[in-house]
């Protein structure tokens, strides 16, 4: 699949299909995550692949979410803001984890809708259970949840969320013509 189309596809599922996910084939989407950009080459983020039932159905409860409880895979991603907060402060160090973590997650995104499988971002749970249930070290961040499978209805066709002309400016805020270019005879 283009990186257009993946783009285009991708969208969130909370109906999966029974159907269960080659294990390798989530860990060749983890892999994807690597190449993203890093802050001073920290990389913070680490990604957990969950596919005991107990413990899936006990992520589930955390994220108040029965969708995520219906999948065979789950993959929490989890950063720990010390290595970007030692090389930046404390302030520049958190954000810098933060946004990285946003970049890794979009590449693992990307690559989920390449490889034909489905998943949400489900970023609304209870973290302290999801640290207990997976042994995450208190000082970690629980980033993200992703419920992996296949998408039990038709993929839909998605439309851009927004037009392009309302979140494009040029040169400074709320300016949204470029400006002409001189005319060189």
């Amino acid at each position: 699949m283009e990186l257009d189309k993946a783009i285009q596809t991708r969208h969130s599922v909370r109906k999966f299909s029974n159907k269960k996910p080659d294990w390798r084939t989530i860990i060749e989407c983890i892999d994807s995550a690597r190449y993203a950009p890093m802050a001073g080459g920290c990389y913070t983020l680490r990604f957990i692949m969950v596919d005991d039932e107990e413990k899936i159905e006990k992520i589930a409860e955390a994220s108040q979410q029965e969708h995520v409880g219906k999948v065979k895979f789950i993959v929490v991603a989890c950063s720990n803001t010390s290595l970007t907060c030692n090389e930046f402060g404390k302030e520049s160090g958190e954000v810098y984890s933060r946004q990285q973590a946003g970049a890794a997650i979009e590449n693992f995104l990307l690559k989920i809708t390449e490889a034909g499988l489905a998943t949400s971002w489900v970023g609304y749970f209870v973290e302290d259970q999801v640290k207990r249930i997976l042994k995450i070290p208190k000082e970690w961040n629980v980033e993200a949840i992703f419920p992996i499978g296949y998408e039990f209805q038709k993929p839909r066709t998605k439309k851009a969320k927004i037009d392009l002309d309302r979140i494009l400016y040029f040169n400074f805020y709320d300016n949204k013509k470029m400006k002409r270019p001189k005319f060189v005879a």
